[in-house]
């Protein structure tokens, strides 16, 4: 991405990305920062992206005396198994994380590494990766995140050949997103596949209505403390549009039941029980993983529709600007680290991404583009991002962890109907935001 003007500005800090699969771990599980084994443990999410980690952990094992191990966590424990371990002799070299607001509580407890002294040593370690993205992890001034795998819109993925029997197109406005709902329905279809046993896929549908509707302000207020904006005429209209598209039957009435993180969604879409999921851009990956088929020659994507008469720009996106990999202070071997680091950039990092859909943001990630498994996905990615006004990231990363809990159940009762508005905007109100 050599144009950096045209890069979408980030309306929060924090980014954040709940993937896949349950897999087992890859490496042994033991050692790490604080119990040294004269090896580097790396810990990721679990998920279809790890084939992509594991052949950067090879290439660097073949020439480094300090040995690197990956270690995986299912994508649906990630979070609550690192925040158990961090501070523990179990804890990691090296973690992947989401930048922002997910790594400032570690930096506040004095557990993370700045990297500024591997910056010094090796300026490429910044200057390799859009500025934008770079500095989604700088926390105080100083950087604690190296941009690893790839920037993640959220995008609105559809069975083709289901879409093609029910006589539906990839709607451009919320209208026509309605009318496919009911003619998916009249034919027996699901409309919409919805992980909601996992919540945050059910976010997804109120981060992009209300960046549709309000804008990217009203939520950038709303995470700055401002309590004001959730009970804003503007919030009302798109808890209302949300609750129109559940009565009207979109998510079936099994949601609940379903979940993403179990392949449970993806396989609703592969084998046509429904027409759409809003999923990040990762999806394509995890189609291409489980249902090889399906992915190359029925599925669709599209960017979510736009609302007539709303003040967010239809070509605005949510999602995830990029993972990061940070450092632990307590690391025995931080020269090798760094060396680890640097692969984060290099051009067979970048190729062995676009080769799963995901899209890197180093500098020169354009150069590649052509390369990928899908080059017409990764150019599309490419030019959403690209000419994106804004990038809205993801609620639960933008607020504190702390947050996530309490919003996600607001998210679910809402969607259930068990919180009228009145209840999800008190809800909201009471969220914290330091």
């Amino acid at each position: 991405m050599k144009t950096r003007a045209r890069l979408p500005r980030l309306v929060a800090s924090g980014a954040t990305l709940a993937l896949a699969l349950t897999l087992s771990a890859c490496g042994d599980g033991n050692g790490g920062a604080s119990a040294d084994d004269g090896k580097i443990h790396v810990l990721v999410y679990g998920d279809a992206t790890n084939k992509v980690e594991k052949r950067i952990v090879d290439t660097f094992n073949k020439t480094s005396d300090v040995k690197v191990v990956l270690d995986t966590i299912p994508g649906a424990d990630y979070q609550k198994k690192l925040q158990t371990i961090i501070n523990t002799p179990q804890a990691p070299d090296v973690f992947f994380n989401w930048g922002g607001g997910s790594i400032k509580p570690f930096v506040k407890a004095d557990l993370l590494l700045p990297l500024d002294d591997f910056i010094k040593k090796n300026p490429d370690l910044e200057d390799k990766f859009l500025p934008s993205v770079f500095n989604n992890a700088v926390v105080d001034g100083k950087p604690y995140g190296i941009p690893m795998r790839g920037t993640q819109p959220v995008l609105l993925f559809h069975n083709k050949k289901v879409l093609d029997e029910a006589g539906v197109k990839p709607p451009k406005t919320w209208d026509e997103l309605l009318d496919a709902v009911g003619e998916l329905k009249a034919k027996g279809v699901t409309p919409i596949a919805l992980g909601g046993g996992d919540v945050w896929p059910t976010q997804m549908w109120f981060q992009y209505l209300y960046d549709r509707i309000a804008g990217p302000e009203l939520f950038a207020k709303a995470v700055e403390g401002d309590k004001s904006a959730w009970e804003s005429p503007d919030s009302k209209k798109a808890l209302n549009m949300i609750r129109e598209l559940v009565d009207a039957g979109a998510f079936g009435k099994n949601y609940d039941s379903v979940k993403y993180t179990n392949g449970g969604s993806v396989q609703l879409v592969a084998s046509g029980k429904a027409g759409f999921e809003l999923m990040g851009s990762w999806y394509y990956s995890q189609q291409l993983t489980d249902h090889p088929d399906f992915a190359e020659k029925d599925l669709g994507y599209t960017t979510f529709p736009a609302v007539p008469g709303g003040k967010g720009d239809p070509k605005n996106i949510a999602g995830n600007t990029n993972n990061y990999y940070s450092v632990l202070k307590k690391t025995k071997h931080p020269e090798a680290v760094a060396e680890f680091l640097k692969l984060m950039y290099s051009d067979d990092f970048v190729k062995a991404q676009l080769e799963v859909g995901n899209l890197p943001t180093t500098t020169n990630t354009d150069e590649f583009i052509e390369t990928a498994g899908n080059p017409e996905y990764s150019r599309f990615q490419y030019d959403l991002v690209a000419d994106a006004p804004s990038f809205q990231l993801s609620w639960d990363q933008a607020y504190p962890q702390k947050a996530s809990s309490d919003m996600h159940k607001a998210i679910q009762q809402f969607f259930n109907g068990q919180l009228d508005t009145d209840g999800f905007i008190k809800a909201m109100q009471a969220l914290p935001t330091e």
